[in-house]
Formats: structure tokens, sequence, C-alpha cells
């Protein structure tokens, strides 16, 4: 009996030995992860991963902070030497401030900005306050701010300032300002039938009858001798509600309402373009159609008296045109026609001057730039295809240049970094940024400089000034500094590629491993997935090199994929999605198999995954669609049911009219396939995604009798922030180490370690 006792006891000392280790251990990863929280290291631990830099207005040069442990450097650079040097003396400018003011602080780390030269030396903002300091003597005076008179957003003046535009009974009034004499224009506006103004997208109403809050719009033709604006009608629009409960003074719910379409609703808010003549005080009859929120037609004013362009898209996104409307001739031409077979998400134009437009068109099969004449007709094709342009960067309408963003048309760079080109309006192009790297571009006002902060997810930014029309560096202005981060251990995120679900198309993504990682260890494996058609999740830049680190210090492999679907590469690649969302993790599957045959470290068997919003709707699908590859998930603010969604999106990616494609991939049509384990979490007052489809999938989940679990934040809209924010991340990491991890969650902890 006594050795047995002994023998207990030395059991016992074992177990508390080995828990006591454990939770130890358990502390340290949820300080690790605390530690990567953005705000916890974002110029505070490591530096530079992205430099904004502003410029002087008078195109002089420029000015940026440059960031390391020791301190913050305000830097500026003349274009007369290219040469980089301290903006002004810190401390001495820290002091004449102190005198002026006894409560200087550093707020959020910036505590100067909008510099600006002046003849006096340099002017700044200090708390709010205009400052100027003369940069010999450090004399610094505080400027007296001119009274100014508040702005009313609920009229406008016209360019030959003779003209006040203002709606009175939900009616279109012009009042002259030389005579004072008021004239209406519109004669046929009502309650819920109001002319001059506009569809809010976040307006919200009190009550189920509340009204809409006041709305105001026009657009003066350049010569004021006309005025464009919009009847909006919500008669019949159907209505979406929230109950808010988040305020202490109240203790009933406050009933909230907005007119918000789903896909397929007919009973929508209709927006009507309507034009009038300023001399005749007439409205101009046009051709012009009566169109749902989700399409409004846009219109634009040319330099020519009486013409505008006007932009329509017919529901569905399958047809789109830019037409020249004539006021004075009472005519239409139309420029520009799209059509697809699918939809139209790509194409958008640049007024250069009355005879040229600018226009991106997919009608390649890549989004490509093309220069169309107005008074031919004719239209030709700048960029060379094959590749896809992101963005126009600046326009020079003098030498007929056009600076624009592509990705893919480079021969052995990866398809998601974009580099910077110039082509002329003969379609000569030139390649600026040579490097082999991701390019992120910000350009002078006047055109002649760029700055590129330039990187990859594993090679450190190096931020440059550039000269645009050469593309040569003239200086090195900031660079990455990461030390604190590998002497934990870090790594930079790996990216990698493989054959998606085509069997022929190459995919990419990218991992994350823990600070701590042991390749003799096995790791879960989590996917942060947004599938979502219009964005892009391959992390190709260095400063989204930390992303997903506080995630992987909790012990896990975390892993971003951009599977067939999704943007950013070709339109058949995106097609891939179109009225077949539901299938667009089996790419994100493949990968992770994938992973898991090249990496030892990774356990198959245990695959967690998370997403936000479409994402969210991923994360319910993946446990419902792929119920025994995927065993962990929490699904934050997600339209489980595209049905049940805001209209437009849904009806550009999975189809309209509305067919049983949106049932069979409803999470909620689809509850009954539940086997793990799932965290569904909601903002009570998010009126971008409405709470009621995961309400609705909770209830499913109870009908098939699935065991699930429900958060929901009831102050918090679509995203969260503040106490909010940290309390959801909390939940989301404390779920995965328990359910995948198998380990007890530390509850107890503060997300700020500054």
């Amino acid at each position: 009996m006594k050795i047995r006792a002994i023998l207990l006891v030395l059991f016992s000392v074992i177990m508390f030995s080995c828990n006591h280790e454990k939770k130890i251990d358990t502390q340290a990863k949820y300080d690790n992860a605390v530690s990567f929280l953005y705000n916890n290291y974002n110029n505070k631990k490591v530096f530079n991963l992205n430099t904004n830099v502003n410029w002087f207005q008078d195109n002089s040069g420029i000015w940026f902070i440059d960031y390391s442990k020791e301190k913050k450097e305000y830097k500026t650079v003349n274009f007369n030497d290219y040469k980089v040097k301290p903006l002004f003396d810190y401390d001495k400018l820290k002091n004449a401030i102190s005198k002026l003011n006894d409560s200087y602080t550093e707020i959020n780390g910036v505590s100067f900005s909008n510099f600006q030269p002046v003849k006096e030396g340099l002017s700044f903002i200090y708390s709010n306050e205009k400052y100027i300091v003369d940069l010999k003597t450090y004399n610094l005076k505080k400027e007296e701010k001119p009274k100014q008179q508040e702005e009313n957003t609920n009229q406008s003046l016209s360019p030959d300032k003779k003209w006040l535009a203002y709606a009175k009974n939900y009616n279109l009034f012009i009042k002259s300002t030389l005579t004072n004499k008021e004239y209406q224009l519109s004669k046929l506006g009502k309650k819920d039938f109001q002319y001059a103004s506009y569809y809010g997208w976040f307006d919200k109403m009190k009550g189920e009858n509340g009204n809409r809050p006041d709305r105001f719009f026009v657009n003066w033709s350049k010569d004021s001798k006309y005025i464009s604006t919009s009847i909006v009608d919500t008669r019949n629009a159907e209505k979406m509600f929230l109950l808010d409960w988040s305020k202490d003074e109240l203790f009933k719910p406050e009933l909230l309402s907005y007119y918000r379409g789903s896909p397929g609703d007919s009973n929508m808010v209709k927006i009507t373009p309507v034009i009038y003549n300023i001399d005749t005080k007439k409205e101009v009859k046009t051709k012009l159609p009566t169109t749902t929120h989700i399409n409004a037609s846009q219109l634009q004013w040319t330099n020519t008296s009486g013409t505008l362009l006007a932009r329509i898209t017919k529901r569905g996104y399958k047809e789109e045109e830019l037409i020249l409307l004539n006021l004075k001739e009472n005519s239409t031409k139309k420029l520009i026609e799209e059509s697809s077979n699918t939809n139209i998400e790509n194409f958008d134009y640049q007024l250069i001057n009355d005879h040229k437009i600018v226009f991106y068109s997919e009608r390649s099969g890549w989004r490509q730039l093309y220069l169309l004449d107005i008074s031919s007709g004719k239209t030709k094709r700048l960029t060379s295809d094959g590749y896809v342009v992101n963005d126009i960067s600046y326009v020079d309408k003098d030498k007929e240049t056009i600076y624009y963003l592509a990705s893919g048309k480079e021969e052995n760079n990866n398809p998601y970094h974009q580099q910077l080109y110039c082509v002329d309006f003969n379609g000569n192009e030139k390649l600026l940024t040579a490097e082999n790297l991701h390019h992120k571009i910000n350009f002078s006002k006047d055109g002649k400089y760029f700055v590129d902060n330039m990187s990859t997810i594993q090679e450190k930014t190096k931020t440059v000034l550039r000269v645009s029309e050469t593309g040569k560096i003239v200086a090195e202005l900031a660079t990455a500094d990461v030390d604190w981060a590998t002497q934990k251990g870090w790594e930079a995120p790996i990216p990698f590629s493989l054959i998606g679900k085509d069997n022929k198309t190459t995919i990419y993504g990218g991992y994350w491993k823990p600070t701590h990682f042991s390749a003799s260890k096995k790791y879960p494996i989590i996917d942060a997935t947004y599938t979502g058609p219009h964005t892009q999740r391959f992390p190709k830049s260095f400063d989204r090199a930390f992303a997903n680190q506080a995630m992987a210090e909790l012990g896990f492999i975390v892993v971003q994929i951009d599977g067939l679907g999704t943007t950013g590469r070709s339109k058949a690649f995106r097609d891939f999605s179109y009225k077949n969302m539901g299938n667009n993790l089996e790419d994100h599957v493949k990968a992770i198999k994938h992973l898991a045959n090249e990496n030892s470290f990774i356990d198959i068997d245990k695959v967690g995954i998370f997403g936000h919003s479409a994402g969210g709707y991923d994360t319910g699908r993946a446990l419902l669609a792929f119920p025994e590859f995927y065993k962990v998930g929490v699904a934050s603010s997600a339209d489980h049911d595209f049905r049940m969604e805001k209209a437009w999106w849904p009806e550009m990616y999975q189809g309209w009219p509305v067919d049983s494609t949106y049932h069979q991939i409803s999470n909620i049509s689809n509850a009954k396939n539940l086997k793990g384990k799932l965290l569904i979490t909601h903002g009570g007052l998010d009126d971008n995604v409405n709470p009621s489809a995961t309400f609705k999938l909770a209830e499913a989940f109870i009908k098939a009798d699935k065991e699930f679990d429900l958060l929901i934040l009831p102050s918090q809209r679509h995203g969260y922030t503040g106490i909010h924010r940290d309390y959801f991340i909390k939940k989301l990491w404390s779920y995965f180490v328990e359910h995948l991890l198998n380990e007890e969650p530390i509850w107890d902890i503060t997300l700020k370690n500054e």
C-alpha cells in the first residue's frame, strides 16, 4: 500500500507537471499570436511594409515618414536634386509646439500632417490646427482659420454662379442669383417619388414607415446651360429590416428599415434620369431608361454644350452601352456596346477629350485598353492582349500617353504581380518597372513622377521615386525592416502553385507557418477563404506577409488560395464561377491535398476554414459540401443564401433571373449535411449583408438536429470594430484551438501589447 501511495503521488506530480508545461506552451502561443496582430506590429515592431508618400502641391517634391525601432523620421525629397533629407528637425519642432501647446502628444504615432512648403518655411497641421514654422529659427506661428461658410449639401451653384439649384416639396427648383427669382423645373414630384434625389445604399429609416433621409443630387453641364438629375421612386420598393438592441437606455429594440432589393426582386427602388434646359426651364425629353437602383444609368457631361455620355447597364449585367446624347439636335449615337454570355464585370471608360475615349473591355477574353474616336466611331485596341490591365494610373492628355498597371504580361512572372507600363494612342507599349516584383504605384498630380512600393510576399518592400517617362529610379526612400520578426523565428509565407480542377490551368496560393515551427510535428491546416469572384487571395506583396501570422502562431498552417473562378486572370478563368459559386472551393480542397502530399508536417485529417462575408458563405459551404474534408469552421457575417442577399452581387455572378441553382448552392438548403464543428456569427446591425440568412441557417440546423454554435454581436455592422472586434478574434482563436488542436483555449488575454 505504501509503494502504491508513493506511485500515486509521483503520477500526480508528473501529470501536474505535464499539464503545467502544456498550459505554459499554450500561453506562449497566445502571446505570440497577440504580438502578430496588425495594430501591435505595424511600424512598432516591423517597419515600412508599405510607405505612404505625400506630394507637395507645388510639384516641387515629396514628404514621407521613415519608421525604425529607434525613431520615426519625417523626410523629404526635392525634385531639383533628388536627395533624401530630413524634412525638419523633429526635436526642435516638437519643442516649439510644446511651448504653444502644453498638451502635445503623439497620436497613433503620427503627430504632424499636411506638410507644404510656403514662403515663410513649412506649413503643417497639428491637432487640427494649422501652423507655419521658420526652418532656420524654428519660430512658430498658428494660422488663423478663415471663417468658412458651412457648405449646404442640399443646394448646388452652377459653374457660372448665376443659378442655384435645390429641392423643395420633392421637386427641383432653380433660383437666379442675380434677381432672386425662383423657377420650378419639375412638377410631378411627391412623397416617395422624388426629383433631384439619389438612392443612398445605407440610408436607414426608423420603423416600418419612417421617412427616407433627405438626399439631394444634380449635375450641371460645364457651360451651365443644362442640369441633369434623377427621380428616385420608392413607391413599390421592398425593404430589409434590422432590430437595434444596442442602446443601453432602451429596453425595447428599435426597428430599422432600408430599401434594398434581393436577387430576382421586381419591387425595387427605380431610378429615372432627367435633364432640364436652363434657358427654357423645361425638361429635355430623352429615351434614357428607368432602371433599378443596382443598374442605374450614369451620365457625364462633355465639354461641348448640350452633349453628354450615358452609360446604360441592363439588369443581369450581360449588356452594357455607352451612348452620346446631343440635346440640341435631339439625337443619340451608340459609341460602345458590350455583351457577354455570362456577365460584364470589367467595363469602364475615361473621357480623354470631346474626341477620344479610352475604355476597358474583356471582349478579347482579357481586360484590355481600347481607344474610341468619337467622330468616326472607330475603335482600336491599344494594349497587346493575353494579360490583364488592372488599372489606369495616369493619363497624359497632352502627350496622348496612358500609364497603366498590368499583370501577367512578362514571361516567367507570377500572373498576380502587377507592373507599370505606358502606351501611346498609336499602341506603342513600354515597360517602366522591369523588376520581377509586385509594384504598387502612386503618381504625382502633374504625372512627372511616381512612387513605387515594390515587393513580393517573400522579398521585402523597397520604396523608390521614379521618373514617369522612363521609369528611372531617382531616389530610394525606405526599405522594410522585419528584424524583430526574424529574431522570433518568423519566415515569410511560402508561395506555391499547382494545376487546377480543369487539369490545365495553374493556380496559386501561399501559406504561413508558426515561428515555433518544427518539421517533425504535424500541424492542422486552416483555409483563410474568400472565393468571391471579384477578389484575389494570393498574397502578392510584402505588406501582406503577416496577414495570417497571428492565427499560425496558435499552432496552425494557414493557407490562402486563388482557385479557378476568381478575378485577376482571364475572363474564362473567372467564368468558372458563373452560376457555379457553390463549387469555388474544389480547387481549395485540391490545393490543400497537394500541400499535404508535399509536406509531411501538414495533418490532412485536421482541416479548418474561416472567412467573412462571401468568405463566410465559403466556410458554411465547405462544411456542408465537403463534410469529410473540412472539420472546423468559423463563418462571420455570411451571405448563406444568395436569394437573401443584396441583388447586384449574386445577379452578377450567379445569374438573373433567379433559378434553381440558387437553391442548390444555398447553405440553408444543405444544412442537413453538417458533420463538423461550425460557429456562425453576425453583426445585429449589418446593413450590407442582412443577418437574416444567418438566423435562417440556424433555424435550418435546429430542424435538421445539427449541433452548431451561434454568436450575434448586437451593435455591429458588417465589419466588427473596437472591443467587439477583439471579442470576435478571441472567439475565433478559441474555436480552432479547442476543436482543431484539441487544446484548452485561453480566454483571459489582452489583444494589445503596445
